[in-house]
């Protein structure tokens, strides 16, 4: 069971996935890969929104947001970070938010929620 409840579903490529949406995607994605559409697909690509730190002594985790996919997109010719959601969760909305700030002066990355 993943964390939302649900069994993984595994796509061609033989990757877990959270939700059927998801797997389709992710076997679109490495079709359109192999056309020559896209290229450097990842899956689950991380990024990290706030670096650890030193409290008091204590180490404070780093915060880190999870993506569905990465890829460089060759019509529009930038990179794309994609999410494959059904449910928003809180958590999701705040991690989303922060990347988001963390991107906004980027022109070459374009963010997808499919």
């Amino acid at each position: 069971m993943s964390k939302y409840h649900s069994k993984q579903k595994v796509c061609n490529q033989g990757h877990k996935h959270a939700s059927i949406k998801e797997k389709i995607r992710c076997d679109d994605l490495t079709l359109m890969e192999k056309a020559g559409v896209i290229r450097d697909l990842k899956q689950q690509p991380e990024f990290v929104l706030q670096d650890k730190f030193k409290y008091q002594g204590r180490t404070i985790r780093a915060i880190k947001y999870r993506a569905d996919f990465s890829y460089y997109d060759e019509e529009k010719e930038k990179y794309v970070v994609e999410e494959s959601k059904g449910f928003k969760i809180p958590i999701y909305r705040l991690k989303l938010k922060m990347f988001l700030k963390m991107m906004k002066n980027n022109e070459d990355l374009e963010f997808l929620e499919t």
